[in-house]
């Protein structure tokens, strides 16, 4: 049976949203039943743009639907499947996201702040949402998903340091600590303190990527391209096939990385 939870939208979050999400949609809102109805038809259900605000949506199938700048805020997502769908410049922010589908789906420019991605204190791959070949180019991300899958994602340009309005409500770290990376593409990404600890980031490009500070303790770097990466204060001890990174040492700030 699929896990309620609509009561985790309540709190501070919104104003978090209000300053980094995209607008509300402006569309009248939609019952649960009605959106069930609209994907039960032909394949690609358009519900671009509509408010989809705090539904109970999980086990709902989405896949190839089209919910570009979608207002998902609060949305329990729970075990929904969006394979394939179009949520570019969706707002995903306080979602529950607990085994939730984004394969290969569009979250190019959407915005996931503080959603909930595990049942527990600890992630588990087996709870943890998928991500594998998901176009996350120019996201925003404050979140904890440790143990997710990203997998060959695009994720250029994401947007994942700890900012301002994060610390004020004393969120912890972004957290990707075992999280499945290998061959995503991290190009020139903010990762700024982010917890990559026992990450697998095989063959992943981290080329230009902001790294400041963020830790690799453990992580698996073999085949992983740092070429311009900023490394100054990154956690490096530990990590396993430092000697195939390849731009490593010509990194910039390389000096300055924790080994």
């Amino acid at each position: 049976m699929a896990l309620r939870r609509r009561d985790v939208i309540r709190g501070g979050g919104a104003a978090i949203a209000a300053g980094l999400a995209c607008p509300r949609a402006e569309a009248a809102e939609l019952t649960v039943k009605a959106v069930a109805e609209l994907l039960s038809g032909a394949p690609g259900a358009d519900l671009s743009h509509r408010d989809l605000a705090r539904l109970d949506l999980s086990e709902l199938a989405f896949r190839q639907a089209n919910l570009a700048g979608a207002d998902l805020f609060g949305a329990d997502l729970t075990d929904a499947d969006f394979g394939g769908a179009d949520l570019a410049g969706a707002r995903l922010d306080r979602t529950v996201i607990i085994r939730t589908n984004f394969a290969s789906a569009n979250l190019a420019g959407a915005s996931l702040i503080l959603p909930q991605a595990s049942p527990g204190l600890s992630p588990s791959a087996a709870d943890a949402p998928s991500f594998r070949g998901a176009n996350l180019s120019r996201a925003t991300v404050m979140a904890q998903l440790g143990r997710a899958d990203f997998r060959g994602a695009d994720a250029r340009g994401l947007r994942m340091s700890i900012h301002r309005e994060q610390r004020l409500i004393r969120v912890g770290r972004n957290d990707l600590s075992g999280a499945r990376l290998a061959g995503a593409s991290l190009v020139e990404a903010d990762l700024r303190e982010v917890n990559l600890a026992f990450a697998d980031l095989s063959d992943a490009d981290l080329s230009g990527a902001d790294l400041r500070r963020a830790d690799f303790t453990g992580a698996r770097l073999g085949g992983a391209s740092l070429a311009g990466a900023d490394l100054d204060g990154a956690i490096l001890r530990e990590a396993q096939g430092l000697e195939h990174v390849r731009g490593l040492r010509q990194a910039r700030n390389f000096a300055g990385a924790i080994l």
